[in-house]
């Protein structure tokens, strides 16, 4: 499950503190969501919650520990939503300056948990790329030379994800390196089949038992024009949203296996194809490595 989240707090990175919520009380709420996508046959989740935006290493570790599930966590900054979620440094250090804290953060661990990340996230708005998201994309870049790690970008539109390829590329990158995260946010599939015959990882986010429908169109239109090898496919669910009663309105990470799977199953799809649109595609796009040209 390439994208999804244990717990979110939107209050902005002038704002953030882990003393916001009590990691007890959210370990309770999550718990029983992952056990049963554990119970599903779930192995991974990939936490992309960023820092400044509720990433929390010592809960993620413990709830993995809990449920035996593989959990990845971060590291990199989040600039969409007009930068709310960016600290004061990411305006006025340099792209090198930026990398070097998530390249340490990869070799040393996060905020002196041990725990290491397992891809970076980063966030830009819908394109061109201002400034400083052009910056993100480019410190990102600089990083997984050091780190083998993929760059999982949340990514506004079309246009912001191939301004991304192009920054990638520009840094001596194969777009392998580069997951366009939210691609179901652009409805132009030729931009979605021109991101995966460039190379990178188009991840439609979102599933819900509303949008099966729709996220089946999005796989089989892509498997048609011969890129079901570049697929990745999770909700972008859960959220224990702080600042809310109890976390508020959890949603749950069973649709995939529910409605989703079966769905597939009846538009023609074979086991070889799902095993390889769930299980081999995210194995290789979140395998440790560095993709130079």
């Amino acid at each position: 499950m390439p994208h999804e989240h244990v717990l979110v707090d939107f209050i902005g990175a002038a704002k953030i503190s882990q003393s916001r919520y009590r990691p007890d009380e959210v370990f309770q709420v999550a718990l029983p969501h992952l056990q049963r996508i554990r119970d599903l046959g779930c192995q991974t989740l990939v936490e992309c919650t960023p820092a400044y935006i509720g990433r929390d290493a010592r809960l993620l570790q413990r709830l993995s520990r809990a449920t035996g599930l593989n959990a990845l966590t971060n590291t990199g900054y989040y600039g969409a939503a007009q930068n709310k979620y960016l600290p004061e440094h990411a305006f006025t250090e340099s792209a090198d300056q930026l990398a070097a804290r998530w390249i340490r953060e990869a070799k040393e661990g996060i905020e002196g948990t041990g725990v290491r990340p397992g891809f970076m996230k980063i966030g830009v708005d819908a394109g061109p790329l201002s400034e400083v998201h052009r910056k993100l994309v480019r410190a990102a870049a600089r990083a997984h030379w050091a780190t083998g790690l993929t760059i999982a970008a949340h990514t506004g539109n079309g246009a912001a994800a191939l301004d991304e390829l192009r920054v990638i590329q520009e840094e001596g990158l194969r777009s392998e390196a580069f997951i366009w995260v939210h691609a179901q946010s652009e409805s132009n599939p030729d931009l979605h089949a021109r991101a995966a015959e460039l190379g990178a990882w188009v991840e439609f986010d979102g599933i819900a038992p509303k949008s099966i429908d729709q996220h089946v169109r999005f796989v089989r239109t892509l498997r048609d024009r011969g890129f079901l090898n570049r697929v990745l496919i999770s909700h972008d669910a859960g959220w224990y949203h702080v600042g809310e009663p109890g976390g508020g309105n959890f949603r749950p990470f069973d649709p995939l296996f529910t409605a989703f799977m079966p769905a597939l199953k009846k538009e023609g799809f074979t086991d070889e194809e799902v095993r390889g649109l769930l299980v081999m595609n995210p194995r290789d796009a979140f395998t440790i490595r560095v993709r130079g040209r």
